[in-house]
């Protein structure tokens, strides 16, 4: 193998995959304007309104930056607690081995989707909805080496 890693997703991966996917998408610019426009109807109508509008003013500022990642990492931790074993993923030439309990499966480099690297992790898809999410505490200083390598052999194999 010339990368070979042994694994277990956290409730914490989960979330920064969420988030990522979230924020870097056209709902997460709507989350974002959204919230700009609350803070600023909040600077010009705080005074003038009363207490209900003012409720829901700050339920409006906090939706999006505070409340829903909460809410996203709470349901990252209950994916999680379905995961019961290590997850042991090995790279090659061949392409990519993995090993989950007693299942083992070998993904081709042909048949990778995508790979994607973002500053805490690399994702590995398989198809457009499932892959692979290999953090920088699982990759352990190797990441762009390991993230170069499977580029590579991605793009020699299409």
């Amino acid at each position: 193998m010339q990368y070979e890693y042994t694994y277990r997703n956290t409730g914490k991966d989960i979330w920064q995959l969420s988030m990522y996917s979230i924020y870097s998408s056209m709902a997460g610019m709507c989350n974002g304007i959204f919230t700009v426009a609350m803070i600023m109807l909040a600077y010009v109508r705080w005074d003038l309104s009363g207490g209900i509008f003012k409720i829901l003013v700050l339920l409006g500022v906090f939706l999006f930056p505070v409340i829903q990642p909460l809410v996203i990492y709470w349901r990252a931790k209950k994916v999680v607690s379905g995961i019961r074993q290590d997850t042991q993923i090995g790279f090659n030439e061949a392409g990519i081995h993995i090993k989950s309990g007693s299942e083992s499966h070998m993904i081709l480099w042909n048949h990778v989707k995508r790979i994607v690297k973002r500053p805490t992790m690399i994702l590995i898809f398989s198809d457009s909805t499932h892959g692979f999410v290999l953090t920088n505490r699982v990759l352990k200083g190797q990441k762009n080496n390991c993230y170069q390598y499977a580029i590579s052999k991605m793009k020699e194999r299409k």
